[in-house]
């Protein structure tokens, strides 16, 4: 009395089939965050932008630092780093390729948030396939994937927001896998 009937068996194998396949279902890139700082303001940091600018096509944004630190030489809003916001798909995914490419498509498990999301670090611009200018320098950068699923825009929108479903919000594992198909990459435990 207590079996499932067969139907609804049937019926649950097919909507497991239907979620591989479900467009919606689908993760990709919402945008690429590079960001560099430099920890002061004046030449260094414009060169940075510089190099930013280079790399993206885009105008960097500066950012301030939040408060005064003595040890690190900083003052409160003053202005230490500079970023760029990546929204084109395509574009980011190039250069998301590039700066993986230098870590060797290798990234720790703790580089993944619990969110979906990933970032890692490269400490040479040049790494990237820019040409190296003495009168600018060498510049770390860090790199911040944001992932989403078609449909995420609900959660944004002026009009008639609502909130993502538990099902469809990305996980840690979602975008190890996506990682680990879309660029044959390697999740590594720790660092060696």
């Amino acid at each position: 009395q207590g079996a499932i009937p067969s139907s609804t068996r049937a019926w649950s194998s097919i909507m497991a089939e239907e979620k591989t396949e479900n467009p919606m279902r689908a993760i990709r890139i919402h945008k690429l965050v590079l960001n560099i700082c430099v920890g002061e303001s004046g030449d260094r940091l414009t060169k940075a932008s510089k190099v930013l600018e280079q790399l993206t096509g885009q105008q960097p944004i500066f950012s301030k630092a939040r408060y005064t630190v003595r040890t690190f030489g900083i003052r409160r809003n003053e202005k230490i780093s500079a970023h760029v916001t990546i929204g084109n798909r395509d574009k980011a995914m190039q250069i998301l390729e590039s700066g993986l490419k230098v870590k060797e498509f290798e990234l720790l498990k703790r580089n993944f948030s619990a969110t979906g999301n990933f970032g890692f670090g490269i400490s040479e611009h040049i790494d990237l396939g820019i040409k190296y200018d003495p009168s600018t320098g060498i510049y770390g950068m860090d790199f911040y994937v944001v992932l989403e699923r078609p449909g995420y825009r609900v959660s944004r929108r002026r009009k008639q927001q609502a909130k993502i479903g538990k099902n469809h919000k990305l996980t840690k594992t979602d975008a190890m896998k996506w990682f680990q198909s879309t660029f044959d990459g390697v999740i590594l435990n720790k660092a060696y």
